[in-house]
């Protein structure tokens, strides 16, 4: 029986033995692997061939080669230190974004993107996508700022500049690996020329640099911003950039279109006007409300647009039935014959604006508002960029004032 008895024992005592060491082993296993992200950083070697993505595994290193290094202007685009109390409107905060974008491509790191994109309330009025009988409405969205990946697909920024959001996992471990580096973990810079920070080992051989912007606006960093030839990422990049729901809402409009043609008309902000001295009202573009109202519209674009052609408008003009005259040669559309497509996505006036910028892209014929270059259509003359000449208004077709 006592043989019996520890012949039974034995079996049972190299069972329990592998049980625990098998539970040994998947703790080490588990405290181990939580362990990598946090130092699975390729930031000795700008050749490093694997970089470690938010969810903990290996992807291969872009097409763009990037080094697994990172690059960071702020936390709020166009708010680098004194002006962040407001923020200009998407087209100048994308302009900053893009030079961002572009340092980041130069320095061959990872941009690391604000979250979040400031809307300023003036630049967010729901205008002709929900505009009221009443002229003086003046009805805007809530919001004073959006998710960048509401407007952005980042994704697909990220097949020429990769990039992260500041609010993500992967952002905070980079820091807390940056502060456990020491002189190799984080560096802070201000006006030091973006080919020092390529080639300088001070600054390339560190994992984040925190570049402080200009207090102006981030784009003041693109010193020849006003050369298109010096331009990395054309004016087109982000606009090609929108957010898939936004691309969608786009496509489906344009299927709805058809074969059509599209003007945009700047009005608004554009054509406002100030009294000089003798009380005289003066403004920056001096045609700008005359060649926007439809009786010059039409008379403008009829040589490239003919008539019975269906017309979509995109404006910030909120006046009802303003471009209604239109009418009488082509079939006009808006965003608001779309609104059961528009409603489901867009939250506020930048979601709005890329879908028109997308659709406006898609016509056969696009007229802007201002020449941008010199081969485009538009409904003025007058130059887009005009900050210093204030000039007496004109009204009529043969150049007088009003």
């Amino acid at each position: 029986m006592a043989i019996s008895k520890k012949s039974k024992q034995k079996p049972r005592s190299r069972v329990l033995l592998l049980v625990i060491t098998a539970i040994a082993i998947a703790c080490f296993w588990l405290l181990y692997s939580s362990s990598i992200p946090s130092l699975g950083f390729s930031f000795s070697s700008p050749a490093a061939a694997v970089n470690w993505v938010e969810n903990g595994t290996r992807e291969k290193e872009d097409g763009m080669g990037s080094s697994g290094k990172y690059f960071v202007l702020g936390n709020r685009v166009d708010c680098p230190r004194k002006h962040c109390d407001s923020c200009e409107g998407l087209g100048h905060q994308e302009s900053s974004l893009r030079c961002a974008l572009e340092e980041a491509l130069f320095l061959k790191r990872v941009f690391v993107m604000p979250s979040r994109m400031c809307i300023n309330p003036i630049h967010n009025k729901k205008g002709i996508l929900h505009h009221s009988s009443n002229a003086t409405s003046e009805e805007r969205w809530t919001a004073n700022s959006c998710a960048m990946d509401s407007l952005y697909d980042l994704d697909l920024i990220s097949e020429t500049v990769p990039v992260i959001l500041d609010n993500s996992k992967m952002w905070y471990r980079i820091l807390s690996t940056s502060m456990k580096l020491g002189s190799r973990g984080l560096v802070h810079v201000e006006g030091t020329d973006k080919v020092d920070l390529r080639d300088n080992t001070i600054y390339s051989n560190v994992l984040l640099i925190n570049h402080t912007a200009s207090p102006l606006s981030w784009f003041m960093e693109c010193k020849d911003r006003n050369n298109r030839s010096s331009i990395t990422l054309p004016y087109s990049f982000l606009p090609k950039m929108a957010a898939r729901k936004l691309r969608d809402a786009a496509d489906k409009i344009k299927e709805l279109l058809g074969d059509y043609d599209a003007i945009h008309v700047r009005r608004g902000d554009k054509i406002k006007t100030r009294k000089d001295r003798f009380g005289v009202d003066r403004t920056l573009h001096p045609h700008l409300d005359r060649d926007t109202r439809p009786e010059f519209i039409g008379r403008r674009i009829e040589k490239w647009i003919p008539k019975g052609h269906t017309l979509f408008i995109a404006s910030n003009e909120r006046t009802p039935s303003f471009f209604s005259p239109l009418s009488d040669r082509y079939r006009l559309a808006y965003s608001s014959n779309y609104s059961d497509i528009l409603d489901q996505v867009v939250e506020n006036n930048y979601q709005l604006f890329i879908i028109e910028r997308l659709i406006l892209a898609g016509a056969k014929t696009f007229v802007r508002t201002f020449k941008e270059d010199e081969n485009d259509l538009s409904l003025t003359d007058d130059p887009k960029k005009n900050t210093k000449k204030w000039q007496i208004p004109v009204y009529t077709i043969d150049g007088e004032g009003s």
